[in-house]
């Protein structure tokens, strides 16, 4: 059975391309949101409108995890654009996209979804019944969707298991706004956390100083 829901899935929801993820890192966080993460496990398919999403550039940008250098943990952000790079913190996980071309070392922080699919499957992972804390926050996320480094350096453009759509939500993606990154302390300056205005999976401070629409 869930080898014809994911064959069903692929064909309903195809995957970006990889053109889609090599250009500029904040155009590829704000275009991300409205679209579905997808990942199949032998347990289910979960699957989920993004609606929250941080940039993580290469350039005077400490908060990146490439900002010295390649090392074993961060070498998936050097990879194609449209690679997984997922890492561990404090025993949980965060997913990521990676975006612009190889060796560069950039990436977008999927922060929050809004489940579509396999809800009660994220239920189960998470422990718990409310909708709006299942996926909302990026370590809460992977844990609902079941993500793990075993899912790390996943080809998002042609995996069988995990990818992001490329069809928007049918309705209206809704006001796009952008803030400084939650939990990074520099540079403040850059607003680079991007996210629906109206949505209540977003995890992050919907009302706070410096947040400002994106258009």
């Amino acid at each position: 059975m869930a080898r014809i829901r994911l064959k069903e899935a692929r064909a309903k929801y195809p995957a970006l391309s990889r053109r889609f993820y090599n250009r500029d890192t904040a155009e590829v966080a704000v275009d991300l949101l409205g679209r579905k993460l997808i990942h199949w496990t032998p347990q289910g398919i979960t699957a989920g409108w993004i609606v929250e999403a941080e940039a993580y550039l290469a350039n005077r940008d400490p908060a990146c995890h490439t900002y010295r250098g390649m090392t074993p943990r961060n070498e998936a952000m050097f990879g194609p654009p449209g690679s997984a790079y997922v890492y561990s913190i404090h025993a949980r996980y965060c997913f990521n996209a990676v975006t612009e071309a190889v060796g560069v070392g950039t990436a977008v922080l999927i922060r929050a979804v809004e489940p579509m699919l396999g809800i009660k499957l994220m239920q189960s992972r998470r422990g718990l019944q409310k909708m709006r804390d299942l996926a909302r926050g990026p370590a809460r996320l992977c844990e609902a969707f079941g993500l793990d480094r075993c899912d790390n350096g996943l080809d998002l453009t042609g995996s069988s298991r995990l990818w992001l759509s490329g069809s928007k939500r049918s309705a209206k993606t809704g006001r796009i706004m952008r803030s400084a990154r939650i939990g990074v302390t520099e540079p403040r300056h850059r607003c680079l956390r991007f996210f629906l205005a109206d949505n209540e999976y977003v995890s992050g401070p919907r009302k706070m100083p410096g947040i400002k629409p994106v258009r």
